[in-house]
């Protein structure tokens, strides 16, 4: 079941107006569905399409190093942004639930080294590692949720304002989807190259 984020997108709905009705069957079956496309998306791929970097006019990653922050991101390096920043959301979701707040600012993301990343068996485990990962977060959710605990933002960040364990868990989804039309344009150029050998 893949979660339709349009609305989300547009802000027509809040997080937590858009996830108020999930269920945690749901999240489960969201995040099988999310990884299975990106891993439908790189069934057909080789290990060069891994760390193919490809040509993006919107590159512009301001954390990267200097040389870095406006090239395209190749596949590995999306994979491992994109299941690190949902992990967090699940592992926020799990904290919430069980009805612990964190200090404001507090982080709990860990994303791995996408330049020792080579091969798409790394790639492909990396996806099934995340599924357990987030999968086993969601699995520490006690029968009765604490879905009135959120975690902690600065005023100005409506967007986030009431983020519970359920509407922690979509950010990472949302995060997670609004990533995969870069995916497959850095697949589509990946195997371009390959084909025409450029």
């Amino acid at each position: 079941m893949l979660l339709d984020f349009t609305r989300l997108n547009n802000k027509e709905v809040t997080i937590y107006e858009f996830s108020k009705h999930l269920t945690l069957e749901n999240l489960r079956q969201a995040t099988n569905a999310s990884i299975d496309r990106m891993v439908d998306l790189l069934q057909d791929t080789t290990d060069q399409a891994m760390t193919f970097i490809p040509h993006d006019p919107d590159a512009d990653d301001p954390y990267a190093p200097a040389e870095e922050r406006y090239q395209g991101w190749s596949l590995a390096h999306l994979v491992l942004h994109v299941t690190a920043t949902a992990e967090e959301g699940t592992a926020f979701g799990s904290l919430l639930a069980r009805g612990v707040v964190l200090p404001q600012g507090v982080r709990v993301r860990y994303e791995p080294d996408w330049h020792v990343v080579k091969t798409k068996a790394e790639v492909m485990h990396r996806l099934e590692e995340s599924r357990r990962i987030r999968l086993s977060y969601l699995n520490t959710w006690p029968d009765n949720p604490h879905l009135d605990t959120f975690r902690e933002f600065a005023p100005e960040s409506s967007y986030y304002r009431q983020l519970n364990a359920v509407a922690a868990v979509v950010s990472g989804l949302r995060h997670e989807n609004n990533h995969f039309d870069q995916m497959r344009r850095a697949r589509e150029q990946a195997l371009n190259v390959a084909y025409t050998g450029d």
